[in-house]
């Protein structure tokens, strides 16, 4: 692993499960602590927990997201809380529901400063959004792995879009190539 592949840390993890029946959010608002629940701003009831530090998006068709979570680990660990909460009150859920990973939001750092424009010649505009008068960051659009990264002026990068851990440090691998054999990154 490079120094700056070593720069990447886990911000946000969110999956998704769905315990497979309806649900009555008012009561369940009711019933379960550190809830948000105004159906006229947002459909879902919003479970907030502390250890981890997570929110869970339940919806009334049994969706589950969750959301907030710092590794995969915490995100298991935060949903199979909310589903023992559910059971103690009286919810029927399986024992073993699948937990999907929808997106990993990581950081970075290519340890460099970046000229911006240049990079957005040298990567080809098919892959590029790059507006300085609306964002101050450059959208490169990855294909393998299929994630998004955000390079900003001082070398930081945002990755989102992957599902597995790996994602973000192959992405990184890839930026940190072809910056190299475009000689923009030295």
């Amino acid at each position: 692993m490079s120094v700056t592949a070593e720069s990447i840390q886990v911000e946000n993890v969110v999956a998704s499960s769905d315990i497979g029946q309806e649900l009555d959010l008012e009561t369940l608002s009711e019933d379960l602590g550190a809830t948000d629940y105004d159906p006229d701003n947002f459909p879902g009831l919003v479970y907030r927990m502390h250890d981890p530090k997570a929110a869970a998006l339940i919806f009334r068709s049994g969706k589950v997201v969750c959301t907030g979570a710092k590794s995969v680990d915490d995100v298991t660990t935060a949903l199979e809380y909310v589903f023992d909460e559910l059971r103690e009150l009286g919810v029927d859920v399986a024992t073993s529901s699948d937990i999907e990973i929808q997106n990993i939001v990581s950081s970075g750092d290519l340890d460099h400063t970046l000229n911006l424009n240049a990079i957005a010649i040298g990567l080809g505009l098919e892959h590029i959004e790059y507006e300085p008068e609306q964002f101050p960051g450059l959208v490169y659009r990855l294909d393998d792995p299929d994630v998004v990264a955000l390079l900003f002026g001082s070398g930081k990068l945002v990755i989102t879009g992957g599902k597995q851990l790996d994602d973000a440090e192959q992405a990184l691998t890839v930026i940190e190539n072809r910056l190299t054999d475009l000689g923009l990154l030295e």
